[in-house]
């Protein structure tokens, strides 16, 4: 592998990371899988059926991905393919406004009590209404577009799309993994954990995001740049 092509590769696992992050902390999906394990009174049974909803969706759009898309935008040069750079600009240019959206966006008390009123329905309703809020509320959304990209330019076979995919998932929804786990362990000690860590995403989960977010946006805006240019 030439120095050139092993820096392109170097740049997309960058990428994937970082995109895996985002989807991390994005405040909404955050929020909502904080709200899935404080707002009922079995935060452990509505945490799960939420995750395992959660985790349903991601996995069948990748393994989906993995069959449709493929390796489709790898390129077997050093230089990306041209439709590839330009797509990786736009969405390094849409997820820098949004980032700057939400660094201007003032918080939206109103969303949030819609948002907390509907998940204390969903925490006490039966096992599929939870599977299907997780399903809805809790996938990573457009950041699985940016991470089918990146995961298809490394010239992935089917068994290892989906094996990258799995990792993007798990780190997607590690939040959620984690405060399952420690629901598990110590209740006692995790439950007033996730009520001050929803006060905080109330809070300051736009600018956390928006920093990940900057950092995201540039990556793919200089590799697209680059792959035009190049």
């Amino acid at each position: 592998m030439s120095r050139r092509r092993h820096r392109h590769v170097i740049s997309i696992d960058i990428e994937i990371a970082l995109v895996g992050l985002a989807a991390m902390l994005e405040p909404a999906t955050l929020l909502g899988s904080v709200l899935a394990l404080v707002a009922g009174e079995r935060p452990l049974r509505t945490g799960v059926w939420f995750y395992v909803g959660s985790l349903i969706a991601t996995l069948s759009v990748g393994v989906l991905a993995a069959f449709v898309l493929g390796s489709a935008a790898a390129s077997h040069t050093s230089t990306p393919k041209t439709w590839v750079s330009v797509l990786t600009i736009v969405a390094g240019a849409g997820l820098l406004a949004y980032a700057l959206a939400l660094l201007l966006r003032p918080l939206d008390r109103n969303r949030t009590r819609a948002l907390t009123a509907r998940m204390k329905k969903v925490a006490s309703a039966p096992a599929p209404v939870i599977l299907a809020a997780g399903a809805v509320l809790a996938n990573p959304g457009v950041f699985m577009l940016i991470a089918a990209k990146g995961i298809s330019q490394l010239n992935p076979g089917t068994a290892q799309y989906v094996l990258d995919w799995t990792l993007f998932t798990l780190v997607a929804l590690l939040p959620l993994e984690a405060a399952l786990l420690m629901l598990l362990i110590a209740p006692r000690f995790t439950e007033p954990v996730l009520g001050s860590a929803r006060g905080l995403i109330e809070r300051h989960g736009q600018q956390i995001m928006a920093v990940v977010l900057l950092g995201l946006a540039a990556s793919l805006l200089r590799d697209g740049i680059a792959g035009v240019t190049g």
